[in-house]
């Protein structure tokens, strides 16, 4: 029904129900119907009729929305009877057609209840018709964000909460806009006696550890958990409460930040000149976002993808202005290879910290692609640290990887060896103080293992994990970034630095928690499952990757010693003079020019790098190119 005949509607139910009103009130009080056979009463009344509903008219009692109706609703249904009825009284005088003052208050207290009533519990028969149409829902924290939530659920056409969830005592057994409070030990039976598939958190203000307990809370659960947006994107306007996420995986394995060591973060930041490679990556896009807010003087992108520069170009120069950052950002396209430009870039802005992120680090993609990862890892390091010391850099700090430590693929000895570089380079020289900082997976990078999981659960599965034992140590991108940035700070020259990573995760138990917080049950292959059933997802195991490692590791030694930042811990590793490094990075650079993979892994053999790879070669353009040439030869015979 159009807005319009709605309105019609209301207005000929009110003109009915101020009828009824005002003859029940007569009746009640003469205690006869006589006076209906006086003309002054029909004439009385419509000079009653008309006023009232033009009054509740100007007041705005028709623009209201039944389903939506509040008390506001009442305050004017109560001030538009109550002229109403002194306009009674009045009217009376006026046609000569005296009333009992009585008449009036009967009159007021018989339309307000009728008037109001009407309204309320229709918007209660629409409430509750709502609620056989809307999925069930149960919102985890009653404070002031699951009230406001509540409310926004009420007016959506999708969900109805069905109870609110709080680990506070002293809001247990309460009723917030007619939802009741339960503790969390009551989940389990509001879950089964309302069927629920749906849980909402409100709770954007808790810390890391109380989301990570709370969801493990809810993990055996045959239950979605979804959650409103964080407390910083719900103040700053980016994001509104009703704008429901799913769980980010960061609260299951992530962990509350240690404090920032304000000195050692800004020590090679603020009013200098930094250069981040890689800038449009997973890890160096963050740096940029912490850099820009410790007050450098200028920033330098450094980066080779277009698309990957701008995007980071113009979400700094946006945080920059909202921010009232003053700060230059200069995006230079290049590649870490090309040792002119890098040369040009270092000299042009004076740059004093290097911040190098730029690589190729995807395991398969360096092992089908192996030249290539060799030159940009290698000596697209070797390049930019060279630059460095021409150019008076003052700090240099390369991003790592636990796939460093004694690598069995090509990505992770190219990363050992970038290290190598680094540490030779510190040796043979003071001014530029060279740094690494070496760390496992972080969550959400691009290529991971968790849009990965994330895609193939949207799409029913089934979830592929390589083996049944693989472990990973996981951190946010966020604090990887802060500890980098506090790492460099501490450099004196070829410092291995190693991050606190917590523990080790099965990637198999990633696997089962992700699929149980969307509300799937998960089932290995391995207990004999075929087709699963309507709820479950399957888990099949492949096999692990041409050089994956069933575990990584962090230190090459044993001799882990703390630094002043508790998350940040320094080794000692095995080095090379850059004397005994240079003949081998020269055949290395000839295996390459000559595209020789198998020249390549003996070099990689025999350099102390502890490189211990899979049988046979991976490279896809070496492997196709001897197969060919097999080819021509058995044709030949």
């Amino acid at each position: 029904m159009s807005r319009p005949r709605k309105r019609l509607v209301q207005v000929s139910a009110d003109v009915f129900l101020l009828t009824m009103s005002f003859f029940l009130a007569m009746l009640l009080r003469l205690e006869t119907y006589g006076f209906l056979r006086a003309p002054e009463v029909w004439l009385l009344l419509a000079l009653v009729l008309v006023p009232s509903i033009l009054l509740f008219i100007v007041l705005g009692f028709y623009r209201a929305v039944i389903r939506y109706i509040g008390f506001q609703a009442l305050r004017i249904v109560a001030a538009g009877v109550l002229a109403s009825a002194v306009l009674l009284f009045v009217m009376a005088q006026f046609i000569g057609y005296p009333i009992s003052r009585s008449v009036p208050v009967i009159y007021a207290a018989l339309a307000f209840l009728s008037v109001g009533g009407v309204r309320f519990v229709m918007r209660a028969l629409n409430a509750r018709s709502e609620m056989v149409s809307k999925k069930p829902v149960i919102i985890y924290g009653a404070g002031q964000s699951g009230r406001q939530l509540l409310v926004s659920l009420k007016q959506g056409p999708e969900y109805a909460a069905v109870a609110l969830i709080d680990d506070n005592p002293d809001v247990q057994g309460g009723v917030i806009e007619g939802c009741r409070v339960f503790g969390p030990q009551a989940l389990p039976g509001l879950v089964k006696k309302y069927d629920v598939r749906t849980m909402l958190l409100a709770i954007p203000s808790a810390s890391q550890a109380e989301r990570k307990r709370i969801l493990e809370r809810l993990e055996p659960l045959p239950v979605h958990v979804q959650t409103i947006p964080g407390i910083r994107d719900i103040v700053s306007g980016q994001a509104k409460i009703s704008e429901l996420r799913e769980v980010a995986i960061e609260d299951l394995l992530g962990r509350d930040p240690v404090p920032v060591r304000p000195e050692l973060l800004g020590a090679n930041i603020r009013g200098k000149v930094v250069m981040i490679t890689g800038a449009g990556g997973s890890i160096g896009s963050e740096l940029c976002r912490q850099i820009i807010r410790v007050g450098p003087r200028c920033v330098v992108l450094f980066e080779l993808s277009e698309f990957a520069l701008y995007a980071i170009d113009q979400e700094l120069r946006q945080i920059a202005k909202d921010e009232k950052l003053d700060l230059r950002i200069m995006p230079v396209l290049g590649s870490v290879q090309d040792q002119a430009a890098v040369c040009a870039v270092l000299t042009a802005f004076g740059v004093q910290t290097v911040y190098h992120a730029a690589a190729y680090k995807h395991v398969p993609m360096v092992e089908f692609n192996v030249l290539e990862g060799i030159r940009n890892n290698v000596f697209g390091s070797l390049t930019m640290a060279q630059a460095a010391v021409a150019a008076g850099v003052e700090s240099f700090l390369l991003v790592s990887t636990d796939k460093a430590v004694r690598p069995t693929n090509v990505m992770g000895a190219t990363k050992r060896l970038a290290e190598l570089v680094c540490q030779a380079l510190a040796r043979q020289q003071t001014h530029t103080r060279f740094c690494m900082v070496r760390f496992g997976n972080v969550l959400g990078s691009s290529g991971s293992v968790i849009p990965l999981f994330h895609s193939q659960i949207s799409k029913g599965g089934p979830i592929t994990v390589t083996h049944p034992e693989i472990t990973r140590f996981f951190m946010t991108i966020p604090e990887a970034a802060q500890l980098v940035l506090q790492a460099g700070a501490m450099a004196q020259g070829g410092d291995v630095f190693v991050l606190d990573m917590g523990q080790p995760v099965r990637i198999v138990d990633l696997a089962k928690r992700m699929a149980r917080l969307s509300g799937l049950t998960p089932v290995l292959a391995e207990d004999g499952a075929g087709d699963t059933a309507a709820g479950t997802i399957r888990i099949t195991f492949t096999k692990l990757r041409e050089g994956e490692k069933l575990y990584e590791e962090l230190l090459i030694g044993t001799d882990a010693r703390p630094t002043a930042h508790p998350r940040i811990m320094t080794a000692t590793e095995i080095a090379m003079d850059w004397d005994n490094l240079a003949p081998v990075l020269e055949q290395l650079r000839a295996a390459c020019d000559s595209r020789s993979v198998a020249a390549v892994r003996q070099i990689l053999l025999h350099t102390p790098i502890d490189y211990t790879p899979s049988e046979g070669l991976n490279d896809l353009v070496w492997n196709e190119a001897h197969l060919a040439d097999a080819l021509t030869d058995i044709a030949a015979q």
